[in-house]
């Protein structure tokens, strides 16, 4: 039995572990105390919940029941709205208040509401929030108006661009001075950048907050913070969760994401063509612009809508007149990309040129003649930078002297008749001063104690210093001696004929922008160089290109009047002829554009060429004016006829060959461009730098050009106070006349390391926004820069005369200007404009895409082509049309480099922080803020062993 039992049970073990497998016993073990413990867990649960309903049978049994009207005021009490009182006043005018309040209430809802409500239903923390940002306004605006905002957006702000402008230009120079160019000329520009920063602040970098994202947060954070302690009320402030809170939103939603835009060269590009939008596009400007360009991409982007456009005209399906219309543009477009493709052809093989090394090399310019180049303060001043080096400047300054005198003696002579004819007593001393003039003159240029002394006869300087001893001295006294040292400096070859074949005056011609930028046509390789044109052809040549070109090529030209139409263009109306032009190339292609001119464009045309050439008056005969009915079709018709005839007989070969010199002056007039009255584009230049010098005030021009300014401010004052003037004549001729003018400026203090508005004399005047914006015009077109006498000069006296004549009037302008921009009016159309712009219609707006790079590189030669457009002539005439260029395109270049716009940013920043709290150390706070800078460490290392050196 026992036997059966063990094999009984044996084999019930083996087919339990053949059928379950042999894990069998512990899936078995886990079975049974899964079981234990269900049974175990479901009894407690069960006793809990019945303990429970005992105790609450428990404590009904001994408290007394709650009464029904509590639980309905407990229930209307959760279910009644809370109302929200809040103070709406946050700056005193309403005209701020309602927008600002609609900003408050937008930034909650989109900042804040969408996340907080998936937290909590409770209204308290927004009506805190909200609270405290109102408070915060609050204080922004009390202090706002106490503060005057003058200085600072008259002298400050002005300042503070000028002298980033100064920075950047120190950090080019460092640049274009470095032969080992290892590194990408983005980084070393922006290391310059702030290496010079560095020399200017002494005491501040900021090249860790514009370039490490991470210390950028750091320090807006710092700032933050700072501001709330400010403008929060204590309890506030010390309220951590709040303050923290408060700090993040404000540096991580308001500033970082402003800063970010603010400082996006893409954002200034768009926002400078949005500033001068109103101006229209300047072909010149943007075929110069593309000529100058040193970046293919922005080449490469112009092309391709070029193409695009190309493209698109080609596709239209068009008959008649409009086929002549879109020939034009497509021709048009055909020479932007010939343009685009020779650039970008030149930059990628290197084989950059020199435009005024090239000019040059054609050997014959424009002929400038002396006495235009002695009136005229640009050409001057390269002709004085000639004869500095030539060691002759002494014949120079002594022609300039004579030229003072001259006007000086005849103002004083003029006032004493007319105090004689008013029997008026007047100053003894005024001859006498005259006198000494005159001496002063003859002892600093003629006397055998002058140094360098001027090379006359001496039979001239010994009858002149006779003359002087015996005689009063006059207005004419020095004439013949001037005009022995004129005659030495025209004729002798170290002067004006080696001037007219030295560098200098291949520079003059460009700032004169009397001499054109080459460019490379013919050969692929670009060996063959000829000088730029228009969009149809080579037609805005040089003078001088264009007389010694073959006859034969100009005789390829080719016009007549195709139609005549009629327009009205503000209620007047004139006639208008459209003017066929063709030209055959040498390669035998033809090129044809259509040019449009009214008849008195031809009247003035044929003006200015008979009274250059006196014998055409005899050949060529434009047709008459008509005053009456001068718009019938018959009449157009007629004289259509005839000023094609006028046209013919003006291209006909035997007229080209008698005045060869005619041909810039046709090709001017022919030339697929608005037209300018009065002259060609060429004539106006040669009349802009000569006409306005041949007026009966030609002598006064001259003493306004080369006398230092207070001697001229004390002439002005002659009829005021005649006794004053004579005193303070006397003093400027000591300090002036009789110095020779300095080459170099002397200052204890090297401008170039200090801000611009450092240069401000204090004990002038008071027109502190005035001389501000000319040291800022300084600044922009780098007048300083160079040895430039006479044009600092000229700028030293621009400004006091401005200052005397016109000073206090255009100051009172800036300061009623600045007082119009911070009104309450016009505050509250800024806040308008930032509400609707980032929530239009009350919608937060949407993040708009990155722009494609394409886009961005033609926004960018928009941009320039629209701030070089413009550029008033006049500004290229006082200060040179290459200098002018140069100038705005620096400006232009400052603003794309986001770490340098950073930089600006925060100054800015930084100047208006200090400005609205004054009684607190925010300029010591910055100093602590940007001392992490390592260039700041270095810097302050060197100026210790520099000093231990001492």
């Amino acid at each position: 039995a026992s036997l059966s039992i063990w094999g009984w049970g044996g084999l019930g073990v083996v087919l339990f572990f053949i059928t379950f497998g042999p894990f069998a016993i512990f899936y078995l073990a886990f079975y049974i105390f899964c079981f234990i413990g269900g049974g175990f867990a479901v009894t407690l649960l069960y006793g809990k919940i019945n303990s429970e309903k005992h105790l609450e049978k428990c404590e009904h049994s001994y408290l007394p029941p709650t009464q029904i009207g509590i639980h309905k005021t407990l229930d209307d009490m959760k279910l009644e709205v809370k109302p929200i009182k809040i103070d709406r006043r946050l700056t005193g005018s309403s005209f701020i208040d309602e927008p600002l309040q609609q900003v408050i209430q937008f930034a909650l809802r989109d900042y804040i509401q969408y996340w907080y409500y998936t937290l909590s239903e409770d209204e308290s923390f927004l009506l805190e929030i909200r609270q405290t940002l109102q408070n915060a306004l609050i204080q922004f605006s009390t202090r706002s108006k106490e503060v005057d905002w003058q200085p600072y957006f008259t002298t400050r702000l002005v300042d503070d661009f000028a002298t980033h402008l100064r920075v950047f230009r120190k950090a080019q120079d460092r640049l274009a001075d470095r032969e080992d160019k290892q590194r990408d000329i983005t980084e070393e520009l922006v290391d310059s950048f702030f290496e010079a920063e560095v020399e200017m602040e002494r005491k501040i970098c900021r090249d860790v907050v514009c370039t490490s994202h991470r210390d950028e947060e750091g320090f807006l954070r710092d700032l933050c913070e700072l501001l709330l302690y400010l403008l929060l009320p204590p309890g506030d402030f010390h309220n951590k969760s709040m303050r923290y809170f408060l700090r993040e939103v404000l540096a991580y939603g308001v500033l970082l994401p402003l800063i970010n835009q603010l400082s996006d060269p893409d954002y200034i590009n768009q926002f400078v063509i949005w500033m001068i939008r109103d101006s229209s596009c300047n072909y010149e400007a943007f075929m110069n612009i593309l000529k100058l360009t040193d970046k293919p991409a922005e080449l490469e982007a112009v092309k391709g809508k070029v193409l695009e456009e190309l493209q698109y005209l080609r596709s239209l399906d068009t008959a008649g007149d409009d086929i002549n219309v879109i020939k034009n543009q497509i021709n048009s477009l055909l020479f932007v990309k010939k343009v685009c493709e020779t650039r970008i052809q030149r930059l990628q093989s290197g084989k950059e040129v020199d435009a005024l090394k090239l000019a040059a090399s054609f050997g014959k310019l424009c002929v400038i003649p002396l006495d235009h180049i002695l009136v005229h303060n640009i050409a001057l001043q390269f002709f004085m930078d000639f004869m500095q080096a030539a060691g002759a400047q002494a014949e120079l300054f002594f022609w300039l002297t004579v030229e003072g005198y001259r006007v000086t003696a005849q103002q004083q002579l003029e006032a004493m008749q007319g105090w004689q004819k008013d029997d008026k007593k007047q100053p003894v001393a005024t001859k006498g001063l005259l006198k000494a003039a005159a001496l002063g003159v003859y002892e600093q240029y003629l006397s055998d104690k002058a140094s360098p002394r001027v090379q006359v006869d001496k039979e001239l300087v010994t009858k002149l210093g006779e003359n002087l001893q015996r005689e009063d001295p006059t207005p004419d006294i020095f004439d013949e001696v001037q005009r022995k040292v004129y005659d030495m400096m025209l004729r002798d070859e170290r002067f004006y004929p080696s001037f007219k074949q030295s560098p200098l005056y291949v520079r003059m011609l460009a700032e004169l922008d009397m001499l054109k930028e080459p460019s490379y046509r013919g050969s692929d390789d670009g060996d063959g160089e000829s000088f730029n044109g228009s969009p149809t052809g080579s037609l805005n040549l040089s003078l001088d290109d264009l007389t010694n070109s073959c006859h034969d090529e100009f005789l390829q030209l080719h016009a007549f009047i195709s139609d005549t139409g009629v327009c009205n263009d503000h209620g007047k109306t004139y006639a208008l002829y459209a003017v066929t032009v063709f030209r055959r190339n040498p390669d035998g292609s033809e090129d044809f554009w259509k040019t449009y001119r009214r008849y008195s464009d031809f009247h003035d045309f044929h003006m200015r060429i008979t009274e250059q050439f006196e014998n055409l008056t005899s050949i060529l005969k434009l047709p008459g004016k008509k005053t009456f009915n001068n718009m019938d079709r018959d009449f157009l018709e007629k004289r259509k006829k005839d000023l094609n005839a006028y046209l013919q007989l003006l291209l006909n070969p035997e007229m080209v060959k008698a005045c060869p010199t005619l041909i810039p002056y046709v090709y001017d007039f022919l030339e697929n461009k608005a037209y300018s009255k009065g002259k060609g584009e060429f004539a106006r230049k040669i009349d802009t730098f000569v006409n306005p010098l041949r007026s009966s005030m030609r002598n006064m021009s001259n003493a306004v050009k080369s006398l230092p300014d207070s001697l001229a401010e004390g002439m002005n004052k002659v009829s005021d106070n005649m006794g004053r003037m004579s005193e303070r004549l006397g003093h400027d001729i000591k300090q002036n006349i009789f110095k020779v003018p300095p080459l170099l400026p002397k200052s204890d203090i090297d401008p170039e390391h200090c801000r611009v508005s450092a240069q401000l004399d204090d004990n002038v005047d008071d027109n502190i926004p005035l001389r501000v914006m000319l040291l800022l015009m300084d600044e922009v077109f780098d007048l300083k820069e160079k040895n430039q006498w006479l044009r600092r000069n000229i700028k030293n006296l621009l400004q006091q005369l401005i200052r005397a004549t016109y000073g206090d009037t255009i100051n009172r302008k800036i300061v009623d200007h600045v007082d119009y921009m911070t009104s309450p009016e016009q505050v509250a159309d800024y806040v308008k404009k930032f509400r609707d712009s980032y929530w239009p219609n009350g919608i937060l707006a949407e993040t708009p895409p990155r722009r494609d790079q394409c886009i961005r590189m033609r926004t960018r030669v928009a941009a320039k082509t629209s701030l070089l457009g413009i550029m008033p002539d006049e500004l290229k005439h006082i200060i040179g049309a290459d200098t002018t260029r140069k100038g705005i395109l620096r400006v232009f270049d400052m603003f794309q480099y986001q770490p340098m716009n950073r930089r600006l940013v925060y100054v800015f920043l930084e100047g208006f922080l200090e400005t609205m709290f004054p009684q607190y150390k925010f300029p010591e706070l910055f100093v602590k803020l940007h001392s992490r800078s390592p260039r700041i460490h270095r810097y302050s290392q060197k100026l210790q062993c520099s000093s231990l050196k001492r």
